[in-house]
């Protein structure tokens, strides 16, 4: 059962999407908080924000959706996207550099979060500062040892923001890995993993850096969760897309909060399907979810 006491964090970039239909919140940590306070659990989303309008309009959009954060304001300005959309409605991504998520600093009240963490969600994008990687990796250094805890290391791979000792680093503080198809071509061909199979691609991961589990999302081609000694798949439903921004957030996020309540893998995995299959009829990353899928978990 459900501690309320912990805390599920996603920690990393806060920004503004620039979109062709105007500008929205997004930044995968404050989408996968966001999601998982619509299933009622206690989320945090950790980041930084300028002190400019765009900022300021962050700050307010967190609480008008009630999501609760530690976010810092720092001298750099907010960051920014430009998400230009291709015909299927998939995402391209020009992602500003300097700007204040990559200056999170490590400050006391967020020693005491992570002491109160159960788990946390964290990316590559927010490590391609020094500032944000010292951070994030105290952050998850300070979390409680237990087997509850768990570190998801949701890699998002974005233009050129990543090197293989950050990606190194990360697979060995995470117990549950979140890649894609593309990606996980991409970090087998810096790591040299042999084996054309994907599946044998994620056999090597999961006990090379002795995961709780790693999941493979494939787009239209389905979901597979790989435990020791098992997998999961899931057909990808076929839906009307909007646009796929945060859908990938929202599987995490679904996922999370589901075996957070103690449900089965198989469960959780089914629950992350529905979820981003719904989110990807929605304009935007952040869609209110319908009471259908959050109240699987109540």
């Amino acid at each position: 059962m459900y501690n309320n006491n912990k805390i599920i964090v996603g920690m990393g970039e806060a920004l503004w999407d620039v979109l062709p239909e105007g500008k929205k919140l997004g930044g995968a940590p404050a989408n996968f908080a966001y999601h998982v306070s619509q299933f009622g659990l206690n989320s945090r989303v950790v980041s930084a924000v300028g002190e400019d309008k765009l900022g300021t309009e962050i700050l307010d959009n967190f609480r008008q959706k009630h999501l609760q954060g530690l976010i810092e304001t720092v001298p750099y300005p907010t960051g920014t996207v430009q998400v230009e959309l291709d015909s299927e409605g998939v995402p391209c991504y020009d992602i500003k550099e300097g700007v204040a998520w990559d200056n999170i600093p490590y400050t006391d009240e967020l020693d005491k979060l992570a002491q109160q963490t159960q788990a946390v969600c964290f990316g590559s994008l927010a490590q391609r500062s020094i500032v944000s990687r010292k951070t994030i990796a105290r952050f998850l250094d300070t979390m409680p040892d237990t087997p509850e805890t768990l570190k998801i290391f949701d890699i998002n791979l974005r233009q050129s923001f990543y090197t293989k000792e950050i990606l190194c680093d990360s697979f060995k503080r995470c117990n549950i890995l979140k890649i894609n198809d593309e990606e996980l071509v991409t970090v087998s061909r810096l790591f040299g993993y042999p084996g054309i199979d994907l599946q044998d691609k994620c056999w090597i991961l999961l006990a090379k850096y002795n995961l709780k589990m790693l999941i493979l999302t494939c787009g239209v081609n389905g979901s597979y969760v790989f435990t020791p000694g098992h997998v999961s798949f899931f057909e990808t439903p076929t839906v009307q897309v909007a646009d796929t921004v945060g859908a990938g957030d929202s599987f995490t996020a679904a996922f999370t909060a589901a075996i957070i309540c103690g449900r089965s893998v198989r469960e959780a995995h089914q629950l992350a399907v529905d979820t981003s299959a719904y989110v990807c009829t929605q304009q935007g990353a952040m869609p209110l979810l319908p009471e259908s899928l959050t109240s699987r978990l109540a």
